[in-house]
């Protein structure tokens, strides 16, 4: 299991790397004046790490089982009410390993339901601490 998990770790970082590669050969690098206005465009980010209140951990967040919806709405409800506009949200590997196809799909319900609330996530990728 280690073995593969290495194996699409090399691959994703292979992806990333041409991918990065192709945008940046077609991307000129923005005018100091341009970066600075769209900067101060951009809200103040103001959230926290997140984990619903009903999972102990991000594995428990992410699993089929546990994944709860209606308490993230809820809670991503009350962020948006505070003025939050971003939260932190790990993704460990073993549920990529476990059950990818039902991961994406749960991620994708979550960026539903954050993006409802204007609220930004920042995935931290392959959290295995």
């Amino acid at each position: 299991m280690k073995k593969l998990g290495s194996v699409f770790m090399r691959a994703m970082l292979i992806a990333v790397s041409l991918c990065t590669s192709f945008v940046w050969a077609q991307t000129a690098r923005w005018p100091e004046q341009k970066a600075n206005a769209w900067y101060a465009q951009q809200p103040w980010l103001v959230g926290s790490n997140y984990v619903p209140k009903s999972a102990i951990n991000q594995l428990e967040m992410w699993q089929e089982a546990t994944f709860d919806p209606v308490q993230i709405d809820t809670e991503l409800t009350w962020a948006e009410a505070m003025g939050m506009n971003t939260m932190r949200v790990f993704l460990h590997d073993l549920l990529w390993q476990h059950d990818a196809d039902g991961f994406k799909k749960r991620i994708d319900r979550f960026l539903t339901i954050a993006s409802r609330h204007h609220i930004r996530p920042m995935f931290v990728l392959f959290d295995l601490c």
